[in-house]
């Protein structure tokens, strides 16, 4: 998939002004205040007289390409369970990054549930972190004209993003103007790289599950951390992996190996929309949910094995290789895959048990890059290094981690209370000594009488080692002319003032 140049189909017709960068260009037609009024409606398939058709769960208009037939339906409870479970990650998500990612990973095999996708694939990819690090960013972005040689090109492009789907289906409906200001906003963010057509497909999915904002940095977050490269105008990094994938597919299938070895079928034919737009064009649609699943968690070895499984089951027996005789034959049986391989059950069992891993897929990368640096010399694009998953990506960049609650850093005898303490009903205020005694041990009991803590005239309790002996304190007279407050700061010199201690305590 070549990069977009503004010479590929007809351009969908846009409203007078249509280069200014604003989401208006997208109203179709002359009236554009009746446009207006039907976008608004509860759906854009409403607005495009779709209202009377049925749209199945994925928001595709039954009946048509992208829509799927009888799907196994997850039970119930089962679903309810699983909502449950991905709330508490979600809500504790550090802390099961950091102590049980095997068990993240395992459950996004399972398929995340539908009503946390989007907020999930947040987390998994880091885009979340991005946001915060960065508010205000993307509406900076949105209001800003944008260069007008790739908002041509995006407009373009609008009206072939799953057009059945109820999200896409009217010219200059919610979906596409948030698809344009997507697409627009990662123009001016990476200019160097500019607009690939390929990242349509990519931003609509992302739309279709979280609004534009957080999409967009979903969006950045695949082109920088899980695909970096494959973007570019010479897409150098897609040939680097369609020739991994030629060779991992050796080991994998040898047979579909020396089929395509002997047609001279170069990888670029058949995998370059597979992997660019991480098979959104290719599976059916619960399919493509579950390879996005564990592709947001454990990164680009999920594109390389569902293309490995594809290639196997298509090409790697006698019985589909009589089929194809020739190279036309062969792409063409690569293009149209029976729905037994794409098929959701089947297809994610094959991917989840196929052993191919990061480190393979690492060394095979070095091994590719040497080869070209011999052939072809040095690569023009320098792109990040890639990384492999939620795990690496959240160690490579990790966002802003919630404020940590201290332990109380002041300890006190059982019989010492604070001052503010005295209203708390008493059975609490016992609770408290005895956590307070537990805690402490035999640190305690082994303070002498000289060393018993001191309490300040605000309540802030002192730590028993800054304290000055008693005795010395009464014959140290203050300062002639000092208040209450300055004669407890001159019998101790190294003690908190009253906001450090009360910080430190809470």
């Amino acid at each position: 998939m070549a990069k977009s140049s503004g010479e590929n189909g007809p351009r969908a017709p846009a409203a007078e002004g249509s280069l200014s960068g604003t989401r208006e260009n997208l109203a179709q037609g002359p009236d554009a205040a009746t446009t207006d009024e039907l976008s608004s409606l509860g759906s854009d398939s409403e607005a495009n007289g779709f209202a009377e058709r049925r749209i199945d769960k994925f928001g595709f208009i039954v009946g048509s390409q992208g829509a799927e037939g009888a799907l196994e339906e997850v039970p119930l409870e089962v679903l309810r369970q699983r909502e449950s479970k991905w709330l508490d990650m979600l809500n504790n998500w550090d802390k099961w990054m950091a102590k049980k990612h095997k068990k993240i990973r395992l459950r996004c095999q399972k398929g995340i549930p539908p009503s946390l996708r989007g907020r999930a694939w947040q987390y998994l990819s880091g885009g979340k972190v991005k946001l915060q690090q960065n508010p205000g960013k993307f509406d900076e972005l949105d209001v800003s004209p944008g260069d007008p040689k790739w908002l041509d090109v995006i407009e373009r492009d609008l009206h072939r993003q799953f057009p059945f789907h109820e999200m896409f289906v009217s010219r200059g409906g919610h979906g596409q103007q948030d698809l344009f200001r997507v697409l627009k906003a990662y123009t001016l963010y990476r200019p160097e790289e500019g607009y690939c057509q390929a990242q349509a497909p990519i931003a609509a999915v992302l739309l279709m599950h979280m609004p534009a904002e957080q999409a967009f940095w979903c969006l950045v977050q695949i082109c920088e951390k899980y695909l970096p490269g494959y973007y570019s105008e010479k897409l150098e990094a897609i040939q680097l992996d369609g020739e991994i994938l030629f060779s991992l597919l050796q080991k994998v299938s040898p047979m579909a190996h020396k089929h395509l070895s002997r047609q001279k079928i170069d990888p670029l034919l058949y995998m370059t929309e597979w992997f660019m737009c991480a098979f959104a064009r290719t599976l059916p649609w619960s399919s493509v949910l579950r390879v996005w699943d564990m592709f947001f968690c454990e990164g680009v070895k999920i594109i390389f094995r569902v293309g490995l499984v594809l290639l196997k089951h298509a090409l790697g027996s006698p019985e589909k290789l009589k089929a194809c005789q020739g190279q036309y034959e062969t792409i063409e049986q690569l293009r149209s895959l029976s729905p037994k391989i794409t098929q959701e059950a089947f297809l994610v069992q094959e991917v989840v048990e196929l052993p191919v891993t990061e480190r393979q897929i690492e060394r095979e990368h070095l091994i590719q890059l040497r080869r070209w640096q011999e052939t072809r010399g040095e690569l023009q694009c320098r792109s990040p290094p890639r990384l492999h998953g939620a795990k690496a990506i959240l160690d490579a960049e990790p966002g802003p981690r919630p404020t940590l609650q201290p332990s109380p850093s002041i300890r006190l005898p059982p019989d010492v209370l604070l001052p503010e303490s005295k209203a708390r009903p008493p059975k609490q205020v016992q609770k408290e000594q005895r956590k307070r005694t537990k805690a402490s041990g035999e640190l305690d009991k082994s303070l002498a009488p000289s060393q018993a803590t001191v309490v300040t005239a605000a309540g802030d309790a002192c730590p028993p080692q800054d304290v000055v002996p008693t005795d010395t304190v009464s014959q140290d007279p203050a300062p002639q002319g000092s208040s209450p407050q300055d004669l407890t700061h001159h019998h101790s010199q190294e003690s908190l003032t009253s906001q450090e201690s009360e910080d430190t305590y809470l």
